[in-house]
């Protein structure tokens, strides 16, 4: 009888953030990428994450290789598929993948770490192992789910504008949205509370929004698509 080999548990993690580039007119989809350091596939890019311990549970495990590899903690943390081909990699590995959604503010925070760097999800380098085809199904499932979740609060501060929440769902689904159209759907969603502060700068006030975690969203109907 053959001997079967051991099979090995990963947790690996797709991050998207957003990035506004001078000059560029909408801000992008990004996602941080670590580059490896040993075969197989070194000096290639890939997700952050490392092996289940066998004492944590997955999500714990998530969260640990996030911090030692990107120094992140995001505000949005969500398994997403388990990735099991046999053969995605030179040994037995299945990856239990999550996806996590971090502000461009706390993105920042990132960019000191060893072997990290910045990429636009719509330009990628070549990637290690199946994690291209992971990425992939990361974005399919970002763009489908901003239409009927509260996902794009992950993405934001606890107070925005309706311009600042219209150029994350123009980033996710990389398309134009007009304005008026926006604010009427997101008007009759019900999701949004006005609060009585403004952004200031050099154009003129705008008023600055809360989401309502009281209310539903599925009960409201989908939002901008």
């Amino acid at each position: 009888m053959t001997r079967t080999p051991g099979i090995r548990v990963a947790v690996s993690t797709v991050i998207f953030s957003l990035r506004r580039t001078p000059g560029d007119e909408r801000a992008a989809v990004v996602l941080p990428l670590v580059k490896r350091t040993r075969d197989p596939y070194e000096g290639r890019w890939a997700l952050p994450g490392g092996w289940l311990d066998v004492a944590e549970n997955l999500d714990a495990a998530a969260a640990r290789t996030l911090a030692e590899t990107t120094g992140l903690a995001p505000s949005y943390l969500e398994q997403l598929y388990a990735f099991g081909a046999v053969e995605r990699s030179p040994s037995r590995v299945v990856s239990i993948v999550y996806w996590a959604l971090v502000r461009p503010d706390e993105a920042e925070s990132a960019e000191a770490q060893h072997n990290v760097a910045w990429f636009d999800a719509a330009s990628l380098p070549p990637l290690a192992f199946d994690h291209a085809e992971i990425v992939d199904y990361a974005l399919w499932r970002l763009r489908n789910k901003v239409g009927y979740s509260r996902i794009a609060h992950g993405l934001l501060p606890a107070e925005f504008t309706l311009a600042e929440l219209r150029e994350v769902y123009e980033a996710i689904l990389g398309r134009r949205l007009d304005p008026a159209n926006f604010r009427r759907q997101v008007d009759t969603s019900g999701t949004l509370i006005p609060t009585d502060d403004f952004r200031t700068g050099s154009h003129r006030p705008a008023r600055l929004y809360r989401y309502n975690h009281d209310v539903e969203l599925a009960d409201r109907g989908p939002l901008p698509r």
